[in-house]
């Protein structure tokens, strides 16, 4: 599953430096981190909606696409600030041994 992660990580670095005329992914990186997270925030939107429209139908597609294009823009956020997939693989299996309730407690928030 992560090789996925790890060969759309490589894709958008490769596309960062692209021609922002032809590449979605330079065009965003060209705007800053402002527009990438307003587009980060704008398919958070529309996973919520989807999730919400999914309880109610049963229909579950429109969920997992928003899904996708939602990791998709927290990708290249990542990517702009020089972090990966395996930045958040790893913060994940560290929490395996911790209880949810425990690594919110150790946030400290």
């Amino acid at each position: 599953m992560s090789d996925v992660l790890e060969q759309l990580a490589r894709v958008l670095e490769a596309r960062k430096e692209a021609d922002p005329e032809t590449s979605y992914v330079a065009s965003l990186h060209q705007k800053g981190l402002n527009r990438i997270l307003e587009k980060v925030g704008e398919e958070c939107t529309e996973t919520l909606l989807a999730a919400k429209d999914a309880e109610q139908s049963g229909e579950t597609r429109d969920v997992v696409y928003e899904t996708a294009d939602l990791w998709f823009h927290s990708m290249v956020m990542l990517s702009r600030l020089g972090l990966g997939p395996g930045d958040v693989l790893d913060e994940l299996a560290s929490r395996f041994d911790l209880s949810g309730l425990e690594e919110k407690a150790s946030r400290g928030k």
